[in-house]
């Protein structure tokens, strides 16, 4: 698969349960690339509901949908795949779990270290950040433009840029190299699911034509 372009992430605080489906169908179908299932406070049947919800409609506007840290929930519903930080289990294992087809994101801030580490493990695809102020995740640790240019230079996997991203600061992170952006706020903070990624696409088309 391609991975380049908008990759949306759900959050619980922006999508409680009555909004997410919806919302999540709303991006899929103003042209997102990716989505990732995220939700750290749900308990674990709510959590296997939303997520096969999610995957119903994923699977038919032919969109992957990630599950965030939960290997065992990924295996359990058949989703595309599941993206791991440093702290939620081995890459390794997931791969056995899940098998050769899944798709495998690694968090590694602002690591070139980590990120070659992950590419030589089998990961599909790193992510950098957080490179903006973050709402979802205020304290993770900061990381420049320049991380994404330096990892181009060694990584042949796709790499994605997250952390406050939005319309009006994303262009500077594929100026840097990113493949792809990650956007959770910038998709779903506000009631233009539709225009917000349609703005964000854009950052890419302008990208090519510049090229």
């Amino acid at each position: 698969m391609n991975l380049h372009g908008i990759y949306a992430l759900t959050d619980e605080h922006l999508l409680p349960d009555p909004v997410l489906v919806p919302a999540a169908e709303r991006a899929l179908a103003a042209g997102i690339t990716l989505l990732q299932y995220r939700n750290k406070l749900g308990d674990s049947a709510t959590r296997r509901r939303q997520a096969v919800e999610l995957l119903d409609i994923c699977r038919r506007y032919s969109v992957p949908l990630i599950i965030n840290d939960d290997i065992e929930l990924c295996a359990d519903i058949g989703a595309d795949g599941v993206h791991l930080g440093q702290q939620d289990g081995s890459l390794s294992a997931a791969r056995k779990l899940l098998g050769s087809n899944a798709l495998i994101g690694i968090t590694c801030h602002q690591s070139l270290d980590l990120a070659l580490s992950a590419e030589s493990e089998g990961a599909n695809y790193v992510a950098f950040g957080r490179f903006y102020p973050s709402s979802t995740k205020p304290g993770a640790p900061a990381a420049r433009p320049e991380i994404l240019t330096e990892a181009n230079k060694q990584l042949t996997i796709p790499m994605v840029a997250i952390g406050g991203v939005n319309a009006e600061n994303g262009g500077s992170l594929i100026t840097a190299g990113a493949d792809m952006l990650a956007v959770v706020g910038g998709i779903f903070g506000s009631d233009d699911i539709e225009g917000n990624v349609t703005a964000l696409r854009k950052l890419f088309s302008s990208r090519q034509e510049a090229l």
